[in-house]
């Protein structure tokens, strides 16, 4: 079993972050990733970080673990600028990048920084061209890349240097079993599933591998991770304060968002990513909000990790 931090960089300071990301780096951590976001969900107002600088300070001050983001928004970055971005952060971090792309959802913040809030269906058109023309300029053997779609247009793009990997991981976020787990059978590297229990992602999986069957392609090629919310207590007597935080920062989506999430003592979080075990999940990131309950990511390191190796 993996593990990573996924860090949503809302109402939390830089000395925090760096805390986060070195603690990862040196307590066998596999993985850290931000997300792609202007505005915290619950409040527009609340102090945010941009994600592709945080991926630049990630690449430069840490060693081992993988650098991503868990997703980049298709309408938010020209595709060549996000391709260029991730090989310039693949060569600063030795060669531990890796790429993500999603649809969008959070209507508010497009509205408020002029992007096209468009339709579902054309959000997953528009990441299906951003997936296919990042791919090419990550991966094409030839000096150029040309791609004319409705969204995306590149005209002969050079596309040098390229990353350290080959190839660099290009990873899909999302649970629409029509587009999503398509899009992610024909293009990418991975998929990744977020807050949801056992059994929908062992459901979401199979109709992963249906799509990769259809395409042509192996299910074993492709990486999964799954994020949970990450409320879990450091021990027996802290549970209560931990679900009331919880409950104050879910709000409104609590029962929504319960499923899907890390909670109770360290005991009862090893009962649950032993669920998750069964039903094939090999990738688990913690979904970790601030204030940072640091007694509960202890914990989580020295008595659950361990029960996994």
């Amino acid at each position: 079993m993996r593990f990573g931090c996924h860090i949503g960089q809302q109402n939390i300071d830089i000395a925090d972050l760096r805390r986060l990301w070195s603690y990862a780096d040196a307590h066998g951590y596999h993985w850290v990733s931000v997300w792609d976001h202007f505005y915290c969900r619950t409040d527009s107002s609340d102090p945010h970080f941009e994600a592709i600088a945080l991926m630049a300070a990630l690449a430069s001050e840490t060693r081992n673990i993988q650098i991503g983001c868990l997703v980049f928004a298709a309408a938010y970055r020209n595709p060549g600028l996000l391709a260029k971005s991730l090989v310039t952060i693949d060569h600063l971090s030795g060669g531990r990048c890796h790429g993500g792309l999603g649809a969008g959802w959070h209507e508010p913040e497009y509205h408020d920084y002029g992007y096209p809030f468009l339709p579902i269906g054309r959000r997953m058109d528009q990441l299906e061209e951003a997936a296919i023309a990042v791919r090419q300029l990550l991966d094409h053997a030839n000096e150029t890349v040309t791609y004319q779609g409705e969204y995306v247009q590149l005209d002969h793009a050079y596309a040098n240097p390229k990353p350290i990997q080959r190839p660099l991981p290009l990873w899909i976020g999302g649970l629409g079993e029509k587009r999503s787990l398509r899009i992610t059978a024909r293009h990418a590297d991975g998929w990744n599933a977020a807050y949801i229990g056992p059994d929908v992602w062992a459901h979401k999986n199979d109709v992963l591998a249906r799509w990769c069957e259809r395409e042509g392609r192996d299910p074993g090629s492709l990486d999964r991770s799954l994020n949970l919310m990450f409320y879990m207590a450091p021990d027996e007597a802290s549970v209560a304060a931990a679900d009331e935080k919880m409950a104050a920062q879910v709000q409104d989506e609590l029962e929504l968002r319960r499923p899907g999430s890390l909670t109770g003592s360290p005991r009862q979080a090893i009962e649950r990513i032993s669920e998750y075990q069964r039903a094939g999940v090999g990738w688990i990131n913690l979904a970790i909000r601030p204030p940072v309950d640091w007694d509960a990511v202890h914990a989580f390191t020295e008595e659950v990790i361990p029960a996994f190796r």
